[in-house]
């Protein structure tokens, strides 16, 4: 079974979970994932099956999107509500101070990666050195933040909601942290649904339960998405049966000889390969003169 699931992974389940029950319910051996969610979190989970999985590292690094809920006044030690407090304050925030501390948040911004993480320092993973009582320094990722808006809140309660589209590496509970902070309080994060990964939203993603269903009437593979939906935002080729053949082997293609506007993109972009059919080959790279074989996909 080759191709793309696009699961709505439920609360409690890590996505290593997720993956272990798709792989039962399909029998395919081969199942990854494009990127975790945290046990706590809800949402878009592409799930990559047989070949499909060979796709993983190279995938575009789009934008994630987020619809994630906050409380103010609240601090804790993991970040969000699974976490022990570690200190509260009471006074109250305006919404319009919230507003105010947004701009400071969007574009490209740094960001500390939090302790509990999977981030590796020194060989060991900070989740590891956070549950042991060790904290350590940790040095500011670029990230970017293409979107960020205060969707609702509640002065009263202190909570609301932001939505937010950022690059891959960003920890949304890191953001509703440095907002807080930024407002004059503390914040934690109460809740996270990705809403859109890998160019895929959430009204396309099935649920686990819909899944299972399919599955007992061996209908899954119906909601297979084809393995070039990945990359469905990269520029297409399509090559001549001897052009195929070499792709198929390994060999670069001279871009002279291939049907496509000379100036089509800059060097480093990803294509789409196409043989007659047309049928999906693979990826490559453009680089002087040449597509340079990525990754045979079929």
């Amino acid at each position: 079974m080759n191709g793309v699931i696009i699961l709505d992974k439920p609360q409690g389940f890590t996505s290593f979970d997720a993956v272990a029950v798709v792989r039962g319910l399909s029998r395919e051996k081969k199942v990854g994932h494009t990127g975790t969610l945290d046990p706590m979190a809800t949402g878009v989970l592409p799930l990559l099956l047989g070949r499909a999985a060979k796709a993983c590292d190279l995938l575009p690094d789009t934008d994630k999107a987020y619809r994630a809920g906050f409380r103010l006044g609240e601090q804790r030690d993991t970040g969000d509500v699974t976490g022990a407090v570690l200190r509260t304050e009471g006074g109250p925030v305006p919404r319009e101070r919230l507003e105010r501390a947004l701009p400071a948040f969007r574009g490209e911004i740094q960001q500390i990666p939090p302790m509990y993480s999977a981030v590796s320092v020194g060989g060991k993973r900070l989740y590891q050195l956070a549950r042991q009582g060790i904290e350590v320094e940790r040095r500011p990722r670029p990230v970017t933040i293409s979107r960020l808006e205060l969707e609702s809140y509640d002065p009263e309660k202190r909570e609301g909601t932001l939505l937010a589209s950022c690059s891959k590496g960003t920890y949304i509970r890191v953001l509703i942290e440095d907002i807080a902070r930024a407002a004059g309080t503390a914040g934690t994060m109460a809740s996270l649904r990705r809403i859109r990964a890998c160019g895929f939203a959430q009204e396309e993603a099935v649920t686990l339960e819909a899944l299972r269903e399919l599955a007992a009437k061996g209908e899954l593979a119906s909601i297979l998405r084809p393995v070039d939906s990945l990359f469905a935002g990269c520029p297409r080729v399509m090559v001549s049966p001897a052009q195929a053949s070499r792709f198929e082997n390994g060999g670069s293609l001279d871009v002279g000889r291939l049907r496509m506007p000379k100036e089509i993109a800059p060097i480093g972009t990803l294509f789409r390969v196409y043989g007659p059919g047309p049928r999906f080959l693979g990826v490559a790279w453009l680089e002087e003169g040449q597509l340079r074989f990525g990754k045979l996909l079929a």
